[in-house]
């Protein structure tokens, strides 16, 4: 841990008292500073990234199996420390206990995954040369120091997509956690400690903001990878470009929920209301954009405001809450700015769309019709618990509307015609597309999207050659001398 905490003594403070530190625990539910984290020294930031380096070249040289193993060692801490760990989340970022555990549950898989398969993947891959004899493989080699910068919503599954194939392939990985989630960052540090990584092959950072660029310009960083924002990703993408650095970036999304037709209305709503409320709405692959045709329209929206209705404000950290607060109180505030702009130019409102009468960093569940062009609500991502709902005549209609968006991260298509589903998913701008089930994730699957969705993949096989050297080796026999006439 590149940081000092506050002694533990101190007094919780305020957010706003607490203004001028980045890193910090303020539980969304509360309203209250629980810890505190100095900024990684600037004059630190050479020593960090030369350590980083150096186990770089120790760990690169490991037999895979032995980086499989400590990547599989901290899938089993996780296992073994996962009510802390999601206490931890709930604490942080507010997320649900039900919905902490799980993440972590989806942790473990994915480091399991790639401690399992990784080393079969790394193996070379024979090409049949078309001129000349010989042989010729691609073998895949790791590249160097990566610097991740991670969001808060996921504050755990983010870090492993990365960390996972990364460390395995024998890159070692320099952390940037966002601000609200800095006992996650220490605690993910320290289970690759406690796995068995050497020093420097995960190192997690409290990187001020101004000193990311003099990171990524660093000759020792291979490569950068962002989940954020797209003003975010624009800027790291620009920076990385500038210092000839690899990047992948995975930033925000509205995702269309298209319904075709329903044959069980109900299931068709439990999905949509699931695609769009899990994790309060904040995942960059949400439901936002629900796209009905007309036939199902009116159906469809009844069964999803009863459904937004049972959503109730309490404590996170209580089994019986349904509805969490948002993960800070600027969060919930952007959130209803947006959705007040959509009420003051004429949109609908089906259900919620007011801040409720609660303490924490509440928005009520809320379900929006009649958004039209002109309004925030139609262009811009909304990151939390607010549903667009869309009328179409026709499939036709539908893939418009849903292409017309300057993202393209997922898609779901529902229809009982899964043909019909497929041809209409064929059509999609997206780097995923779901049939009949919302955006999900799985270890063997690749996340990425497309447009200002972001570029490059994660998770599945396709994340271990996202930082890799893909190098060729051809291999020709040497001629042996003709014998000389006559001997």
């Amino acid at each position: 841990m590149t940081a000092t905490q506050n002694p533990p003594h101190e007094q919780p403070k305020t957010a706003s008292e607490s203004a001028e530190r980045r890193y910090a625990t303020v539980n969304p539910f509360t309203g209250e500073v629980e810890k505190e984290f100095d900024f990684t020294p600037t004059e630190a930031i050479d020593g960090i990234v030369g350590k980083a380096h150096a186990a770089y070249q120790e760990w690169r040289q490991r037999p895979v199996e032995e980086r499989a193993a400590v990547v599989r060692r901290a899938a089993e801490l996780m296992d073994e420390r996962r009510e802390d760990l999601a206490r931890l989340i709930t604490t942080e970022m507010g997320k649900r206990q039900e919905e902490a555990t799980g993440e972590l549950y989806l942790c473990s898989m994915i480091l399991k995954y790639y401690a399992d398969n990784g080393p079969s993947f790394l193996e070379p891959k024979a090409i049949q040369p078309l001129m000349g004899k010989g042989e010729a493989v691609v073998e895949t080699q790791p590249v160097g120091v990566l610097l991740a910068i991670e969001p808060w919503n996921y504050p755990f599954y983010q870090v492993v997509r990365v960390a996972g194939p990364n460390l395995v392939l024998g890159n070692t990985v320099i952390l940037k956690h966002a601000e609200i989630t800095p006992q996650c960052a220490v605690a993910i540090e320290q289970l690759f400690t406690d796995a068995g990584a050497p020093e420097g092959v995960f190192t997690n950072t409290f990187l001020r903001i101004d000193d990311v660029e003099q990171v990524i310009a660093d000759p020792r960083i291979q490569g950068v990878t962002l989940t954020g924002s797209e003003r975010a990703g624009s800027a790291v993408g620009a920076l990385a470009g500038k210092h000839l650095k690899k990047s992948v970036l995975e930033l925000g999304g509205s995702d269309p929920f298209i319904v075709l037709d329903a044959e069980d209305m109900g299931a068709t709503v439990k999905a949509a209301t699931m695609g769009r409320m899990q994790n309060t709405g904040q995942a960059c692959t949400a439901s936002k954009r629900l796209i009905v045709t007309e036939e199902n329209y009116e159906p469809f929206v009844e069964g999803l405001k009863q459904a937004f209705g049972t959503f109730a404000p309490g404590d996170p950290a209580d089994p019986s809450t349904s509805l969490a607060p948002l993960s800070s109180e600027r969060a919930a505030q952007d959130l209803h700015a947006q959705i007040q702009d959509a009420i003051d130019k004429g949109a609908t409102v089906v259900a919620g769309g007011k801040r409720p009468d609660h303490p924490g960093a509440f928005v009520e569940a809320t379900i929006l019709t009649d958004v039209t062009p002109e309004m925030r609500a139609y262009r811009e991502e909304l990151f939390g618990p607010a549903a667009v709902v869309y009328k179409v005549k026709d499939a036709d209609e539908a893939v418009a509307l849903a292409n017309d968006s300057d993202f393209g991260l997922g898609a779901t298509v529902m229809s009982s015609d899964v043909d019909r589903a497929r041809a209409v998913a064929e059509r999609l701008e997206a780097g995923m597309v779901w049939i009949n089930q919302p955006t999900g994730s799985s270890p063997e699957l690749p996340f990425g999207g497309i447009k200002r969705s972001g570029y490059g993949r994660e998770l599945s096989e396709l994340a271990m050659f996202e930082f890799a050297n893909r190098r060729l080796v051809r291999t020709v026999p040497v001629k042996k001398p003709k014998p000389p006439v006559g001997g």
